[in-house]
Parts: structure tokens; C-alpha cells; sequence
């Protein structure tokens, strides 16, 4: 078994926005950026030793802008084939996320008067279209992909054999990565409490280290126990009627996370 090395590629500021570069025996990128990061990405990636063109998957963990917004940029530079989840292929299809955003506090009320969040990306279609745990090895990587929705009907995950999860927007750093080490929700779920039910999932796979779409490597013991004061959280706010939910769109195909262990 070879080892898969997990290397951040921030897009976005120091690391409020995170790409990652996997080396494997091949290399993979793990999420596109924003709309117009192509290069910024690829420059990056040959900055780490690597060159772009040797790239063999680009696999984005949600359709979200922030995580989609230059795979079609990102393929053209590459030659790399995308892969995402089936139950966000209309954001990939359209190059514009579902609305309403839910927010998850107030950064997301705040963020969600941005109009940089309603950005037109380029739209694509993804080559390999997950629907559910797939095996990264033919690709280069001892690694797989595992379906985490909740943040997003399609949102997914990325788990090597070392122990490395990166994570997308299954969790975050405080204040979009402001506050290093600290466990928090992003700005936004489509659904609080099925993305919880994916983090407890993938926290029983006994991940060494997670990294996140929003800050810096997160100890899985700080966000178990942030997911357990989370779920209490959540529960009151179920309790009182106040949790919202997306609903699902007519071309999302139902997908769920892996069952706890």
C-alpha cells in the first residue's frame, strides 16, 4: 500500500476557500474553487512538484459555487476526467446552485446577501457520476469517495487508507477558517441534521485528521465533541420548529450516508 499525502490548495485568501492536491501514485484534485481559480489551482499544483497534465481525477464534493466553480476550467487545463454525486447534478448542469441558501448562523445570514454566491460557473458534466462508496485506486489513490449527504443533497467526501478525510463542507473551521482548530458548521445546510448524521458516520471510520473546504486540518476527537453539543443544539431547535430543510428538487436522486459502525 502506498501512501496518499494530502496537500492544501488554497483558493481563496490563506485558506477561507480550500482545493486539494492528493498524491498517490497518481495525483487527484479534490474540489475546483471558485468560478475563474483554474489557474490559480494548476499554478499551485506545479508549485508542489506536479505536473498539471498528470493529474488523473478531478472529484468535487458539492455543488456548491465555492467547490465547482472552475471544474470545466480545471478539465481543460488538466485533461482529467470530474466525477461528483448524482444528486447535485442540476447545480453542475446549470453552472448555478440551488436556492435558497439555509444559513447556519449569522455569517450565513450575513453571506447570503453576497452576490458573488449567485455567480454563473461554467457548467459541465461530470465524466463519472458517483452513487455511492467508490474506489479511488485505478486512479492513483489508496482512497475512497463516500456520499456525505446533508450540506447538500449530493455533497460527498474523500477517505485515504491513511486515514486522511477531506471533508468539503462536512465541517469547517470558525468563521470561514478565521478561527484555526476550532470546529464549526459552515455558512450553510441544506439539511442540519442529515449532514450531522454523515459527520457521525465518517467519525466512526476513526479518520487521523480532517480537512475541510473552510480553514485549516481539524482533530476528529475536537469534532466529535463539537458534533455531540451540535446535536443537542439541533434538537432544541427541532424541538421549537425553528430547523429548516431544502427541499428536494425534482432531479436530486436520494442519496444517504454509510451506516455508523
Amino acid at each position: 500500500m502506498s501512501c496518499t499525502k494530502v496537500v492544501p490548495i488554497p483558493v481563496l485568501g490563506r485558506r477561507a476557500v480550500n482545493a486539494y492536491l492528493l498524491l498517490g501514485r497518481h495525483p487527484i484534485i479534490v474540489d475546483a474553487g471558485t468560478p475563474g481559480s483554474g489557474r490559480r489551482i494548476t499554478e499551485q499544483v506545479a508549485a508542489h512538484g506536479v505536473d498539471p497534465k498528470d493529474v488523473r481525477l478531478i472529484v468535487v464534493t458539492h455543488g456548491h459555487i465555492d467547490h465547482f466553480g472552475s471544474a470545466a476550467e480545471l478539465r481543460r487545463l488538466t485533461g482529467a476526467p470530474i466525477t461528483a454525486h448524482a444528486a447535485d447534478l442540476g447545480p453542475y448542469r446549470t453552472g448555478q446552485v440551488r436556492e435558497p441558501y439555509l444559513p447556519t448562523g449569522p455569517m450565513g445570514r450575513l453571506m447570503a446577501r453576497n452576490a458573488k454566491l449567485r455567480e454563473q460557473a461554467e457548467p459541465f458534466e461530470p465524466d463519472l457520476v458517483v452513487r455511492g462508496v467508490t474506489d479511488l485506486a485505478e486512479f492513483g489513490a489508496d482512497a475512497r469517495i463516500i456520499p456525505t449527504p446533508g450540506h447538500t443533497a449530493g455533497s460527498v467526501s474523500v477517505l485515504t487508507d491513511d486515514g486522511d478525510l477531506v471533508a468539503g463542507d462536512l465541517i469547517a473551521n470558525s468563521f470561514m477558517g478565521l478561527i484555526k482548530g476550532r470546529p464549526a458548521n459552515p455558512p450553510f445546510h441544506d439539511d442540519p441534521l442529515a449532514n450531522l448524521g454523515s459527520l457521525r458516520a465518517m467519525l466512526d471510520l476513526k479518520p487521523t485528521r480532517i480537512h475541510v473546504g473552510h480553514g485549516t486540518p481539524l482533530d476528529p476527537a475536537r469534532a466529535d465533541r463539537w458534533a455531540t453539543a451540535e446535536q443537542r443544539r439541533l434538537a432544541r431547535r427541532a424541538a421549537r420548529g425553528k430547523l429548516r430543510v431544502r427541499a428536494q428538487e425534482p432531479d436530486e436522486e436520494p442519496t444517504r450516508a454509510p451506516e455508523r459502525a
